[in-house]
């Protein structure tokens, strides 16, 4: 089985803490390291830095919020990375703006949160499946977990210089992979849940001054690039459904389930983008 680097930024020890015996315990059965960057300038600069020190064949890139709720992670993945250059779980076939969800009747994948002001149930997001388990011809994916094998992680690496905050470096990182012709897919069979989401309380990340400024600079990267703007609405096309826990979580993410929201999703919306 390859070797593994799991490199996470966070500057809470909790956090850290709690992921780092996650990924020791999801990649016990293989080489791994898990690569901790606790004063990183933005998750473009700590990212880099922490794949000069990643000595594995596959390196994940991970918040550290982020739990996967499957036994077989560590061979799923290292059998799909034979194939495939970058993998995540959540993304888009088509990049119509610099927010991933925005390409909405492009969506692939689900993300599952935990929201404090819901603490007592778990709410999952099924965007759709076009393919199972692995849905291909992705050109943007959601940065709370990307998968990539290290030689392809080197050649595009992080912009740092553009993306100098926390937003962006997400898109921009799986954009120019696609650019560069990687094989880019969104797992859609393996349950996780993320404990973190911009748009929590009354207050919308992606509607604030900061944001608009790295749409602005990613626009101004990729001008040349078959990017549709603007872009008025950014809600994602989609399902959910709250679920009580995570063993219920994990009997409703099946094929079956997405499959079927899948055409519901396109049933709802149809005529939208004709």
């Amino acid at each position: 089985m390859n070797a593994f680097s799991v490199i996470v930024c966070s500057i809470n020890p909790w956090n850290f803490a709690q992921v780092g015996t996650h990924f020791e315990r999801l990649l016990a059965g293989a080489p791994h390291e898990v690569i901790g960057i606790h004063d990183a300038r933005s998750l473009a600069e700590g990212y880099n830095r922490g794949l000069q020190r990643a000595r594995g064949d596959i390196v994940i890139f991970s918040h550290d919020d982020v739990t996967f709720l499957d036994r077989q992670f560590a061979q799923k993945i290292s059998t799909r990375m034979q194939s495939w250059d970058v993998l995540g779980f959540a993304g888009a076939s088509r990049l119509v703006y610099p927010i991933w969800f925005a390409a909405r009747e492009h969506l692939n994948g689900a993300v599952c949160h935990w929201f404090p002001h819901f603490a007592n149930r778990l709410q999952l997001f099924i965007y759709g499946v076009q393919d199972w388990p692995v849905t291909g011809s992705i050109e943007v994916l959601d940065g709370q977990c990307m998968i990539v094998r290290h030689e392809v992680a080197s050649a595009i690496g992080f912009d740092a210089d553009t993306f100098d905050s926390w937003h962006l470096y997400d898109c921009d990182f799986s954009f120019a992979a696609h650019l560069a012709g990687y094989k880019i897919g969104v797992c859609c069979d393996i349950p996780y849940i993320h404990a973190s989401t911009s748009m929590q309380g009354n207050q919308d990340i992606f509607t604030s001054d900061i944001y608009r400024e790295y749409i602005e600079r990613f626009s101004i990267k990729y001008e040349h690039q078959r990017i549709m703007l603007p872009f008025i609405q950014h809600s994602a096309r989609g399902t959910d459904c709250f679920v009580s826990d995570h063993k219920n979580l994990v009997k409703l993410w099946t094929e079956n389930v997405f499959r079927r929201a899948t055409v519901s999703i396109s049933r709802r919306y149809a005529g939208e983008f004709s």
